[in-house]
């Protein structure tokens, strides 16, 4: 890009590749100050190209998303505290819905030790994390496979998502505006989410904060039609009073402050909180 330098440059690339760049880690990497590298990340947040986060920065991307496995290290930590949170919520016996994000695989991979539960999913990966677990019994949507997730998406997959009424269903998102509507990249993808979300009894989403600070074109859903949301830090306070008015649950898996965006440089804020935090 016009107006790089070379190490700006060399940064956008990583953080392409991987997802994420973390200050520490760059200014090792370059032999250069912290502070240097916070300039150059806040020099690539002006152009839009990144986003901050705590001690770092993401892909900053409104019509695009990022690569499926680079969306593997972004928050990561998170996603698997949101994950072991999501799942302890949901009880033996049961029958859920679980689509597509690296998130709601988190969920997959913590509802290894349940029981007698009825898994439907358009996600080939969640079907392979769960289909080996003798008291889970997995139903694939059919239909045409995306090559670069394993998403299953179609009209075949939505047919066949209708033909049940679950009990819980397990939603990630790309994006969350600050009227509280969950955004996506792939209209197809979101047609499956909508079938999802309109045949179960339960709606959780499961979101990492960093999907508060990006932007995605196509219309999911409203905050108002799930019933749990989890997430890994505090909401700002517009998203909080939707989620108050409207009776939905915010599960918080870690204790954060109530910001992760890095703007000084301070250092990272807390680890994972032992049990979840639960926010009426």
């Amino acid at each position: 890009m016009a107006g790089l330098s070379h190490r700006q440059t060399e940064i956008l690339n990583i953080a392409r590749a991987f997802g994420r760049v973390m200050v520490e880690d760059l200014a090792k990497r370059f032999e250069v100050s912290a502070q240097t590298i916070r300039k150059d990340l806040n020099d690539l947040c002006d152009q839009r190209s990144l986003t901050r986060i705590h001690g770092g920065a993401i892909i900053a991307s409104g019509v695009e998303n990022l690569a499926y496995e680079a969306r593997r290290f972004v928050a990561a930590e998170e996603k698997r505290a949101i994950g072991v949170a999501a799942a302890s919520r949901i009880p033996n016996g049961c029958s859920l819905f679980i689509n597509i994000g690296t998130t709601t695989e988190e969920v997959a991979s913590a509802l290894t030790s349940h029981e007698d539960l009825l898994v439907i999913t358009n996600n080939l990966n969640v079907a392979m994390l769960l289909y080996r677990h003798p008291r889970i019994e997995v139903i694939v949507a059919g239909g045409a496979v995306r090559r670069a997730d394993g998403a299953v998406i179609g009209s075949t997959a939505i047919s066949l998502i209708g033909q049940f009424k679950v009990d819980y269903a397990i939603i990630g998102a790309s994006a969350i505006d600050e009227e509280g509507a969950l955004l996506d990249f792939d209209y197809r993808e979101v047609q499956a989410a909508q079938a999802i979300i309109a045949n179960a009894r339960s709606v959780m989403l499961v979101a990492d904060s960093t999907k508060l600070r990006r932007s995605a074109p196509v219309r999911i859903a409203h905050l108002s039609q799930i019933q749990t949301f989890v997430t890994d830090a505090p909401l700002p306070a517009g998203l909080a009073n939707i989620c108050s008015h409207r009776g939905i649950e915010v599960v918080q898996a870690m204790e954060k402050p109530a910001t992760d965006i890095d703007d000084s440089g301070g250092e990272p804020a807390s680890a994972v909180a032992p049990t979840p935090i639960r926010v009426r």
